[in-house]
């Protein structure tokens, strides 16, 4: 159960009713040679109550690293005076990808297009008779029809299923922390995004289908148990325990390395390449990506140490 919240945490894009996303590696990051530290880099961690919000600083050169949730109750609250104030002391916000993006009406219709099974192929039919009956058993606990999914490709349905207990039960993307943020930043910030949607979508897309089958089963077994876990994730990450945090996710992570490696690892690398290069420039930069990118071993502040981007400490 840790595995799949842990993963959920780290990826960038939410269900919808247009569609149901993933993240992974953006090429346009790939061969991004990595440099060693400028004079005086460092990261350091900048407020030790709410959520963890780091900085990465050099002479001339300032990125706050804030870890974010997708989707969160209406209730939440977790802005402090803190990340207000780095914000709107920043020249631009980095996130995952662009918002405008997301609510693109063609992105959304393409999303869709590429989740879907070939004419002639149904979910169920791809499934033994012992996986059918776990899926359709978590389906009939949401009260959704069995057929609902038949034309999703398993690794869209398995997002699906992932997320929409969430949504039914209070977690939502209007209340997530990107959203707060980009009606937070004012005009004058200007706007940058580490990947694209299209590309988000091969990290599933791509995964070989027996593989998809797998992770939809797993997902559909314990889908019981999402919202408890990620109860807990988020009140370690409101209350800034990233070691807690860490805890909950490296020990499910451990277990799924490939899928490990697609959503959090390999983008950590990519990050933190871009963060080695944007250290070139001067100015100020708030990056918001999900909050499994910036906790525990292979975090994008611990690949900045091992690779001397910054000093280490």
């Amino acid at each position: 159960m840790k595995r799949i919240t842990s993963l959920l945490a780290g990826a960038a894009l939410i269900v919808s009713l247009q569609g149901c996303t993933a993240s992974t590696v953006d090429q346009r990051a790939t061969g991004t040679t990595v440099r060693p530290a400028p004079a005086g880099a460092a990261v350091e961690r900048v407020q030790t109550t709410g959520p963890a919000l780091w900085k990465v600083a050099d002479a001339d050169t300032t990125i706050f690293l804030f870890g974010t949730v997708h989707l969160l109750p209406t209730t939440a609250q977790w802005m402090t005076p803190a990340i207000r104030d780095a914000l709107a002391s920043s020249d631009v916000m980095v996130t995952e990808i662009l918002s405008s993006e997301m609510t693109d009406a063609a992105m959304q219709q393409q999303m869709m297009a590429r989740g879907m099974l070939p004419q002639g192929q149904t979910l169920r039919g791809l499934l033994t008779d012992e996986q059918r009956v776990a899926y359709e058993g978590a389906l009939q606990k949401l009260g959704i029809p069995a057929a609902a999914f038949d034309q999703f490709k398993p690794w869209m349905a398995a997002m699906t299923l992932s997320l929409l207990p969430l949504v039914q039960q209070g977690y939502t993307p209007d209340s997530g922390v990107e959203k707060v943020l980009e009606a937070q930043a004012g005009p004058h910030i200007q706007r940058a995004a580490l990947e694209t949607v299209e590309f988000q979508i091969n990290v599933f897309d791509s995964m070989p289908q027996d593989a998809q089958i797998a992770y939809l089963i797993e997902v559909a077994q314990q889908a019981d148990d999402i919202r408890p876990m990620l109860d807990r994730m988020v009140a370690a990450w409101t209350a800034g325990d990233a070691d807690g945090l860490a805890a909950i996710m490296n020990e499910s992570l451990q277990q799924n390395s490939d899928l490990a490696e697609r959503l959090l690892y390999a983008r950590n690398r990519n990050w933190a390449d871009w963060i080695a290069a944007r250290l070139e420039q001067p100015g100020v930069v708030f990056m918001a990506v999900g909050a499994g990118h910036l906790a525990g071993q292979n975090s994008v502040q611990d690949i900045l140490k091992q690779r001397r981007v910054v000093a280490p400490r």
